[in-house]
């Protein structure tokens, strides 16, 4: 669940954000620090200390395992510690996954990047997903951030032509 007085309509706000971001695959197109910064910014409710750790596909899979009994890769997982102050989690970014997906979803890598770490960023500050009328306020308010990051929705996808067709299904990510 969303923390109190969560909504929307967000606070114009800074919050204080401190980053650590771990590159533990080298590829090409991977977020850089500053786009990072960016994207956590945006999706801040209130002050914060995160880490971006982005992944490979194994690392994905033992994470996954080991706190969500999955035994695959998935696209984003988020670790929260609430009782820290200021909040404190670190988000683990499967970069072959990422990648894949936004391929099949004919996105563009950085705006795919964006959307899953706004996501991430989302549920270390309360967020889910589990309940409809949860995961609808979840939506609305990544829709909002990532649009004013100036990306399109996250949640339209294209079809072959490139066309726009309808709200993108696949929840196939982790906690996250």
């Amino acid at each position: 669940m969303a923390r109190a007085g969560a909504r929307v309509a967000r606070s114009k706000r800074r919050y204080q954000l401190e980053l650590t971001v771990q590159y533990a695959v080298e590829n090409s197109g991977l977020p850089t620090r500053r786009q990072l910064r960016t994207w956590v910014k945006a999706a801040l409710q209130c002050d914060s200390d995160v880490t971006v750790r982005l992944v490979g596909t194994e690392e994905s899979r033992a994470l996954n395992r080991q706190h969500r009994g999955r035994n695959r890769a998935t696209n984003v997982l988020t670790f929260t510690y609430p009782e820290t102050d200021p909040l404190s989690g670190d988000i683990a970014l499967c970069v072959p996954v990422v990648g894949r997906e936004a391929r099949q979803q004919h996105k563009a890598l950085q705006a795919h990047y964006a959307h899953l770490v706004v996501h991430g960023v989302l549920h270390m500050q309360g967020y889910d997903h589990e309940k409809t009328a949860d995961a609808r306020l979840m939506e609305a308010v990544e829709t909002e951030i990532v649009t004013s990051l100036g990306y399109a929705d996250p949640y339209k996808s294209k079809d072959e032509g490139g066309r726009m067709k309808g709200k993108n299904t696949d929840k196939s990510g982790g906690q996250g």
